[in-house]
C-alpha cells in the first residue's frame, strides 16, 4: 500500500528536480487546503486567491528549503499566513502613508521568472505551441503575453484591461491546463 505521505514526498522531489508535472500535481493537491484557511481568514475570495497564487509561487520558488520532517501543507499554511500578514501590514502603511506609490514593489515582485516560468519556456517550442493552441482563447493569450511577448504582470493587465489579480489567476489557470494537456499527450 502507497503512503500518501511517502507519495507527496516523492512528488516533492521531482518538482525540485524541475519536473512541470509535479509542480501541478502540488498545487491541485494542496491549492483547496491553502484557498479555504485564507477565505476563513479575509472573509474575500479575491485577497484569497491572491495570497494563495503567492503562497504557491513563494513556495515553489523556495522548494529547496523544505524540510520533509514536517508536513508539506503545514509548511504551505505557514508561508500562507505569513503572505497575508505582511499584506495587512502593507495595507496599514499605505493608509498612513497615501501617497506612497507601489509601482516600484510591483515591478520588483514581477520581474522574476518563477520555477514554472523557467519550465515553460524551456520546452519544446513546436510541441508546447501545439499544446497552447488546445487552450481556450483568453488562456492561449494571456500565456502568449507572458511568455512570447515578456510582459509583465501589470503590462498584461494594463492590455486586456483587467485588475492584475485576475491576470495572475488566468496565467495560473493556463499553466494548470496547459500541464495537464502535456501530462495527457504523455
Amino acid at each position: 500500500m502507497n503512503n500518501p505521505e511517502n507519495t507527496i514526498q516523492n512528488t516533492i522531489k521531482k518538482a525540485i528536480a524541475g519536473n512541470q508535472i509535479a509542480f501541478s500535481t502540488l498545487l491541485n493537491i494542496f491549492w483547496n487546503d491553502v484557498y479555504g484557511f485564507q477565505l476563513k481568514r479575509t472573509k474575500n475570495e479575491n485577497d484569497a486567491e491572491d495570497i494563495t497564487i503567492q503562497t504557491f509561487s513563494k513556495a515553489f520558488d523556495k522548494l529547496s528549503s523544505y524540510n520533509s520532517k514536517y508536513e508539506f501543507k503545514t509548511w504551505l499554511i505557514s508561508i500562507s499566513k505569513n503572505i497575508h500578514i505582511d499584506l495587512i501590514r502593507k495595507r496599514k502603511n499605505n493608509v498612513l502613508d497615501p501617497w506612497n506609490n507601489n509601482d516600484a514593489v510591483k515591478k520588483a515582485l514581477d520581474n522574476s521568472p518563477s520555477p514554472e516560468d523557467q519550465l515553460i519556456t524551456e520546452q519544446n517550442l513546436a510541441t508546447l505551441l501545439a499544446h497552447i493552441k488546445q487552450l481556450k482563447p483568453h488562456y492561449q493569450k494571456v500565456i502568449n503575453l507572458r511568455y512570447f511577448n515578456e510582459l509583465s504582470y501589470a503590462d498584461i493587465a494594463e492590455q486586456l484591461n483587467e485588475p492584475i489579480n485576475n491576470v495572475k489567476v488566468k496565467l495560473l489557470r493556463a499553466k494548470k491546463l496547459l500541464a495537464e494537456a502535456i501530462k495527457n499527450k504523455n
